[in-house]
């Protein structure tokens, strides 16, 4: 019989502190991992502890914070590498991006296949939605965890789109504030109020505190 709820556990990873979130079905052990910025390790010790086998590696944008796990974490598990394809320059550039903070990477492997904007990504019983954001870089995404009417509460891992009381900087490659401003009001003000939000960091929040709240854009 399959859970009313998934597992749900959110890990803060490298220098930036990344929020690398875990999402699995209890029933079946498959598994989604939003953003295995860094810190590999940690990240599959928990899937090995959970007993999750995951499906898929989701990006919600290509900044090395977000990426720089996602090597070590395929190799390890054979999870396809997803993102959108707006951001395949810039995920194939980190490296590059990790020395501009003084910091090293791996060169990445190849992503599997782009996310698709409005894309359901299964993993056992459940979804996510792929909602597509641009602004803080050409192809950031949004994932929302949809209870389906089944008695769970519904989350947004919004990367670094929206966080709380705050909004994804547009001073790097790609960025573009009216078109951040737009994504926010556009895709995300118009979800539930009480809509969860885990933030890319930092602590989580609710899309009608940041439509009510945020100083940066309001519903």
């Amino acid at each position: 019989m399959t859970s009313s709820a998934p597992i749900l556990e959110t890990i803060p990873v490298g220098p930036l502190q990344c929020n690398c979130s875990i999402l699995g079905d209890p029933s079946t052990g498959e598994a989604l991992v939003i953003d295995p910025g860094d810190e590999p390790e940690k990240i599959l010790q928990s899937l090995r502890a959970k007993g999750l086998r995951p499906v898929a590696l989701l990006h919600t944008h290509a900044h090395f914070d977000h990426i720089g796990g996602s090597r070590r974490v395929h190799e390890a598990t054979a999870a396809p590498i997803r993102l959108h394809a707006a951001d395949f320059p810039l995920y194939d550039a980190l490296p590059k991006q990790a020395a501009h903070f003084g910091l090293s990477a791996e060169d990445p492997l190849p992503p599997d296949r782009p996310v698709e904007d409005g894309e359901t990504i299964r993993f056992g019983a459940f979804t996510v939605t792929a909602i597509h954001t641009p602004g803080h870089t050409p192809g950031s995404t949004c994932y929302l965890l949809d209870n389906e009417g089944r008695g769970f509460a519904g989350v947004l891992f919004s990367g670094d789109t929206l966080f709380r009381r705050s909004i994804g900087r547009t001073d790097l490659w790609g960025g573009d504030t009216e078109t951040i401003l737009s994504s926010i009001r556009e895709r995300l003000y118009r979800l539930p109020g009480e809509l969860r939000v885990i933030c890319g960091h930092g602590p989580d929040t609710t899309i009608g505190e940041e439509s009510d709240r945020n100083p940066f854009v309001r519903g």
